[in-house]
């Protein structure tokens, strides 16, 4: 579809709120998505870091009551 000038072009042939409508719920949808995934991301890192420090600390302590 060609649009003669910008204009035209942000009307969209009569339906420019549908169009941008759709285009700002999929911007939104994308934006939602990838700052999920992002903080989940970086949620299961500290778990996984704590729970390492964690077993390190158990470990050095049942070493400490096998060497006494």
């Amino acid at each position: 579809m060609a649009f003669t000038s910008f204009s035209d072009f942000l009307a969209m042939g009569g339906y420019s709120f549908y169009v941008w409508l759709a285009y700002g719920v999929s911007l939104l949808s994308v934006i939602t998505l990838i700052s999920h995934s992002v903080l989940t991301r970086k949620k299961i890192f500290k778990q996984v870091a704590q729970r390492l420090q964690r077993e390190k600390r158990i470990k050095a302590a049942n070493n400490r009551e096998h060497n006494l």
